[in-house]
């Protein structure tokens, strides 16, 4: 398909959601009794120490939002998960990972939409995360209501909630059909810290709409935007194609990915902020097809970043010509 056959990406809301929504590729079949993956990964802590973290790939009812960048849509159902199915998938990943001492329930969507995790399950989940130090989950501000302060009241240990900043570029963010402005961020976030509740931020570098001579500004000025929040860990996230959307506003001119150097600047100036931890996502890097024989050095670079927050010595390339 060219670009000139491909319709222009709506204005409006509901148009936008009909747009997206027409260009997805199949979704995953999944059994709503297993998470649909589970994994134990080391991160730097609070305390800046690096600790095991189990993260449990929830399966539950897709999100109520239709944002154009998001592929997490491919690994949901349609229905909600009966009482009981969430404690069940916790427990099928717990007892085939190794031990951890934080643990984070991500699934696909937001913790505190109750037609993802039905209410009824808050005391089982909780109960389930008794042995760990600290609970991570996920959630649109627009959620961040009652449930979320009865859930932090059942657990034995830290509540941390991650939401999706995206970008503080207005015009963009509102392109990304999230249907959130930053104001209702930055006031869900002071919701979270009145209550006592640690907030983690993920943030796009080069989300859909942006050039890439405007990325590196745009991560700085919404790692800025982060830390003026409260966050107390922002992760970013190099924005990637796979949902369909995506490949449509590639083909519109109005997508393409970040490079590496952006993403490895936009960490660094991060860091140079001593506010807070800041990572970089690595899961979709390290699957990429090294288009260059320092793109495998340059990513365990990033993961010793991750780990020991403090930028490292940049990896020379005499194929690229430059140091990165």
């Amino acid at each position: 398909m060219t670009a000139g056959l491909t319709p222009p990406y709506p204005t409006h809301g509901a148009e936008r959601d009909r747009w997206i929504i027409e260009r997805r590729p199949a979704r995953a079949t999944l059994d709503p009794r297993v998470p649909y993956a589970f994994l134990v990964e080391d991160e730097c802590s609070a305390t800046n120490e690096v600790v095991p973290v189990a993260t449990v790939f929830l399966t539950n009812r897709e999100c109520p939002w239709r944002c154009a960048m998001c592929d997490l849509w491919r690994n949901t159902l349609t229905e909600v998960v009966p009482a009981g199915a969430i404690p069940h998938q916790i427990d099928h990943a717990l007892e085939r990972l190794p031990p951890a001492r934080q643990i984070k329930l991500y699934n696909s969507g937001s913790f505190f939409d109750r037609g993802a995790i039905p209410v009824e399950d808050y005391p089982a989940i909780a109960a389930r995360t008794k042995s760990f130090e600290r609970t991570i989950v996920e959630s649109h501000p627009s959620l961040l209501k009652q449930g979320c302060l009865q859930f932090r009241d059942l657990l034995s240990n830290q509540l941390e909630v991650a939401m999706g900043l995206e970008t503080v570029h207005p015009e963009i963010l509102d392109k990304l059909n999230k249907r959130m402005t930053l104001t209702q961020f930055s006031e869900a976030a002071e919701y979270l810290r009145s209550n006592g509740i640690a907030l983690r931020v993920f943030i796009l570098v080069q989300p859909p709409f942006m050039k890439s001579h405007e990325a590196l500004h745009w991560a700085e000025r919404s790692l800025d935007f982060a830390f003026d929040c409260g966050a107390t860990a922002a992760t970013l996230i190099p924005t990637r194609s796979g949902n369909g959307a995506m490949e449509a506003l590639t083909q519109l001119g109005q997508f393409s990915p970040p490079r590496l150097d952006i993403v490895e600047a936009a960490l660094s100036y991060g860091l140079s902020l001593h506010r807070g931890r800041v990572f970089v996502d690595l899961w979709d890097l390290r699957m990429a097809a090294p288009p260059c024989p320092c793109y495998i050095p340059r990513i365990e670079r990033l993961h010793q970043i991750n780990l020991g927050q403090c930028v490292l010595d940049t990896v020379n390339c005499i194929h690229c010509e430059g140091v990165h």
